[in-house]
């Protein structure tokens, strides 16, 4: 294997990796954009995969064999939003300590999708092996492109899904008036709230499309990597999302630029078995690379990122 395969390879296993947490990272910037932390985009991924491998499996048990992934996708956006809700009235209409209520979703995610799964398939902690997932799909002309061809014009259909959802992430939220008025209850809410916006509803909209991107980052792993649901599918993928989020800057470009680092550094533990050097490294150095860059990146970024003026403050309309 030459030098280009191998770089096309890693490019490749990276956009694998990095989608989930591009998605995922994007619902945690609009949540934290409308002024509400959101620590529980674990839970929320993990709803979005538990949700995408049960549909699946039904639909294909249904006979709809080929649009199976494209309905589990769709029940991990859906799952995501019923989760995320539970957030939004918590911490927006009851005032809730966020960072808390984000813990709580993360148990109660796990533990309900593990008690469901085993209520399902009897028993067992994970669903079945999903015979029809996503495959990589070549755009014509451009995968034959040395080097970037294979690399990122060969991809599964969920990368190209969030290249898309990135660019209008930055439109809307830097190009439209319902982004102002997103940036401007998670800045200034008392502000906003003068000029006749609603608070509660933008941060309601920000959560639940917290839970929607991030149930589709969810449903991204189960529906490519894993075809399956376990109990480590997600494996603290959410808590990096969290750290490309800071990283980012709270900026979808910065964000996805963020979570390609990232999962950069999971795919990198695939690529460097290619080698036969990476036989003389204990595996368990690939496996902690990333959460290893995570606390370093967030180390290095205290101080320096700026986040909402408002971020975690419950806005009380009596008290403007």
């Amino acid at each position: 294997m030459n030098a280009l395969d191998t770089i096309g390879q890693l490019i490749s296993i990276t956009l694998v990796f990095s989608t989930a947490l591009i998605f995922t990272g994007l619902g945690g910037l609009f949540s934290e954009r409308s002024g509400v932390i959101n620590i529980g985009l674990e839970g929320l991924m993990i709803s979005g995969a538990f949700a995408a491998a049960v549909i699946s499996d039904q639909a294909i048990q249904g006979g709809m064999k080929h649009g199976a992934p494209w309905m589990g996708l769709v029940a991990g956006l859906v799952f995501g939003v019923i989760v995320s809700l539970l957030h939004a009235v918590a911490t927006i209409t009851f005032r809730a300590d966020q960072t808390i209520v984000g813990v709580v979703i993360n148990i109660l995610a796990a533990g309900l999708a593990i008690y469901l799964t085993k209520n399902l398939y009897e028993g067992s902690g994970q669903t079945p092996t999903l015979e029809y997932v996503f495959n990589p799909v070549a755009i014509p002309g451009l995968s034959d492109i040395p080097l970037l061809g294979k690399g990122i014009f060969t991809a599964y259909p969920t990368t190209y899904i969030v290249i898309g959802v990135v660019i209008l992430s930055y439109f809307v939220l830097y190009r439209t008036t319902f982004g102002l008025r997103l940036r401007a209850v998670g800045e200034h809410p008392s502000s906003a709230d003068t000029v006749g916006i609603s608070v509660t509803k933008y941060r309601y909209i920000g959560v639940m499309l917290s839970g929607a991107l991030a149930g589709l980052g969810g449903a991204t792993i189960a529906l490519t990597t894993t075809s399956n649901f376990a109990h480590n599918t997600i494996s603290g993928q959410g808590f990096i999302a969290i750290a490309a989020v800071i990283f980012g800057k709270w900026n979808p470009l910065g964000v996805a630029g963020a979570a390609i680092f990232f999962g950069m550094a999971q795919a990198l533990r695939n690529w460097a078995q290619l080698f036969e050097w990476s036989h003389h490294i204990p595996n368990e150095f690939f496996y902690m690379l990333p959460y290893l860059l995570t606390l370093i990146v967030l180390a290095g970024a205290v101080g320096r990122s700026s986040a909402p003026s408002a971020l975690g403050e419950p806005y009380d309309p009596a008290k403007r």
